[in-house]
């Protein structure tokens, strides 16, 4: 008698490899004493998946996000200064720009770039942008690996998982 497991196994891998691909971005960033390392980690979670071409569809969306995000960001904290207002003029900008630029799935990450890099650093936004994008290439880039490796665990018809 098979045991059915209370999470289905592709569930079981897609954590196993999101932690995996986080842990090992994590280490790499912290190995060359980036900035914000946890930023890698953070990348590899959201663009890993059990397919490639779904993993490199996100990494793509989240590297765009990214960038529009960090521009609009970088724009304001240039002319306004860090205050609530900076947010609430720099989302919507990030956001409607994604819409312009026809990757609205990117709209909420490139939202919350803007409004990290516009309100929390100041007089070097640009050093803080170019951080977080080397950060966010080098998760995506360990999640593209990591959807290459062969799934190892089989389900009950056979074929991995």
């Amino acid at each position: 008698m098979q045991m059915k497991s209370p999470v289905p196994i592709p569930g079981i891998q897609l954590t196993l490899r999101a932690s995996f691909a986080a842990g090992l971005s994590l280490a790499i960033a912290q190995f060359f004493e980036l900035q914000f390392p946890l930023y890698a980690a953070i990348a590899a979670i959201i663009v890993t998946d059990l397919s490639p071409a779904e993993s490199i569809r996100l990494g793509w969306r989240r590297l765009a996000a990214t960038v529009v995000g960090a521009i609009c960001g970088v724009a304001l904290a240039m002319v306004l200064p860090q205050t609530s207002w900076a947010i609430v003029i720099g989302i919507p900008i990030a956001m409607f720009l994604c819409q312009l630029l026809r990757i609205p799935e990117a709209a909420r990450v490139a939202g919350y770039t803007a409004a990290i890099v516009a309100f929390s650093y100041g007089p070097a936004p640009w050093d803080y942008a170019f951080a977080r994008f080397i950060e966010t290439v080098l998760g995506i880039c360990v999640a593209w690996a990591v959807s290459y490796v062969p799934k190892l665990i089989r389900t009950a018809d056979g074929a991995s998982s």
